[in-house]
């Protein structure tokens, strides 16, 4: 294998990127032959196929452990191979210099500028993403998507060895957390993924400092995360709104929306004040109101509650302000509301309860704010919550229903992309579904609906699971539902919005 070729090969890919200005070709040439400890360079003088950068540094890793660079284990060849792009990325200030300067042509220019580049430098591991399993499917609730999420690379038993170990971990408290700015260009460890193509734009929301950056696992369309300058736990407030508010007037054609503040119904970093936002246009979105309303205070502002399987309020107005107060105003009447009758129980034993998941965006020349009604609580019944996936939805989704699945979009674990097609041929051989580990936790399941399909084939049985599925994940939808959409929890809806409706 020449190393020589591949790093020309590399080189020239960070130039038809514009990673790598031409006149940089041999300073990036030698750090590359610096890494892979080569002391001389000839060039091939062949001429150099495009292929995807992923193909290129998969070559660059067998080489680097053909010579004894690194230990041949995941966890390492994603260490090293983000090292390699890290030579051919470009410092901060040029890539937002980039960005700002394609802000000035449009919000969406800059976003495509930036998302682009996120891609090249390999921070958004293209290839990893493509093996996701992804459909949509018609449900009560309009077009849902499904995703099996396949992205993440599974724990290598070698770097489950070595943790045991205790082999090359670091203790240390830097970054504190995935989401820190203190990330970008960080080499990263073996408990700490490496970050050094990684580049965050600067942005101001509500007159305070933030970054945008895009998910290395993009989950829909320019998946991407806004965090904190200041590692400072999640809070949902009225400066929470605002900051949503002001991110979508910047970048009108996002939306933008955060986890909830507390635990089960929040997402997995609750310590670190972040919100997730991309040009996606999400099921919810899509949802009519079902009931309107006129606020106290707020005769600007059109309200109501929409179509949606989870309690969700809809504001929309031109104001950001109004917006943003008539939405806290709303969020702190639920905070302390209790309704025993629809056990809605704002605390117990001081353990606060209530919360909300808010989603903003634009609406032509409207912004509008979805204000998602969250409650936490668990009893000996639902240990998990109350408000979350019941028991007999497990086998398909068993974790938090976070802002994503708020939204439209579930989340699937990887594990029902080998189930699924054991399932599907267990039907068609007629198999009992219950002698086999991989279908036995499907089976009460695919009992319900089996019968209502006359004619199961090859041709066919893919896409009804895959239904199937998406109605599983409407009705996991309808349990994080704090009001159920019958006539009793319409009513005990309606004594809550009594509270600031005129």
């Amino acid at each position: 294998m020449n190393i020589n070729s591949l790093i020309e090969e590399l080189v020239e890919y960070g130039i038809n990127k514009g990673l790598v200005d031409t006149a940089d070709t041999i300073y990036a040439t030698n750090r590359l032959l610096e890494l892979f400890d080569e002391k001389s360079f000839e060039s091939t003088g062949n001429e150099i196929k495009p292929r995807e950068v992923h193909l290129i540094l998969e070559d660059m890793l067998k080489y680097a452990v053909e010579k004894r660079l690194l230990e041949d284990t995941q966890t390492n060849r994603d260490l090293f191979d983000t090292k390699i792009m890290g030579m051919l990325t470009p410092a901060p200030s040029v890539v937002r210099a980039k960005f700002f300067e394609q802000y000035k042509v449009s919000p969406k220019a800059a976003t495509t500028f930036y998302y682009d580049f996120s891609r090249a430098t390999n921070y958004i591991r293209n290839d990893r993403i493509a093996k996701d399993e992804k459909w949509t499917s018609d449900t009560e609730f309009g077009l849902m998507d499904i995703t099996i999420n396949l992205s993440k690379p599974e724990k290598d038993p070698k770097d489950i060895a070595l943790a045991a170990k205790g082999v090359n971990t670091d203790k240390s408290n830097y970054p504190a957390c995935l989401l820190c700015h203190e990330n970008e260009g960080y080499a990263g460890h073996f408990s700490h993924p490496a970050r050094q193509n990684h580049r965050i734009i600067p942005i101001t929301l509500a007159g305070q400092s933030y970054y945008m950056q895009y998910s290395p696992y993009v989950y829909y369309n320019e998946h991407c995360i806004i965090f904190n300058e200041k590692h400072t736990p999640m809070k949902i407030d009225k400066e929470c709104f605002a900051k949503l508010l002001d991110f979508v007037r910047q970048f009108p054609h996002y939306t933008a929306g955060s986890n909830a503040d507390l635990p089960i119904v929040g997402g997995s970093i609750l310590t670190h004040d972040h919100f997730q936002g991309g040009g996606y246009e999400f099921a919810m979105v899509r949802a009519p109101y079902e009931t309107e309303f006129k606020l106290k205070n707020y005769a600007d502002i059109h309200a109501g509650i929409i179509k949606w399987p989870l309690s969700t309020i809809r504001l929309q107005s031109e104001n950001i302000e109004s917006l943003a107060n008539a939405a806290g105003d709303i969020l702190d009447a639920w905070r302390g509301y209790t309704d025993e009758d629809a056990f809605i129980l704002a605390e117990t034993d001081g353990t606060p309860h209530n919360t909300i998941t808010p989603i903003a965006r634009m609406r032509g020349d409207l912004y509008e704010i979805d204000l998602v009604l969250r409650n936490n609580i668990t009893t000996e019944e639902y240990p998990l919550g109350v408000y979350h996936p019941h028991q007999k939805y497990h086998h398909i989704k068993r974790e938090n229903i976070g802002l994503i699945e708020v939204m439209g979009l579930a989340v699937l674990p990887a594990r029902l992309k080998k189930e699924m097609a054991e399932l599907e041929d267990a039907i068609l051989s007629g198999k009992d579904l219950r002698s086999n580990e991989q279908t036995a936790p499907h089976a009460d399941w695919a009992d319900e609906w089996l019968g209502k399909y006359d004619n199961l084939t090859a041709d066919n049985i893919h896409k009804i699971v895959q239904n199937e599925i998406a109605d599983v994940f409407s009705h996991v939808l309808e349990d994080a539902g704090v009001y159920k959409r019958t006539d009793e929890g319409r009513a005990a809806f309606k004594r809550f919005t009594d509270l600031f409706t005129a």
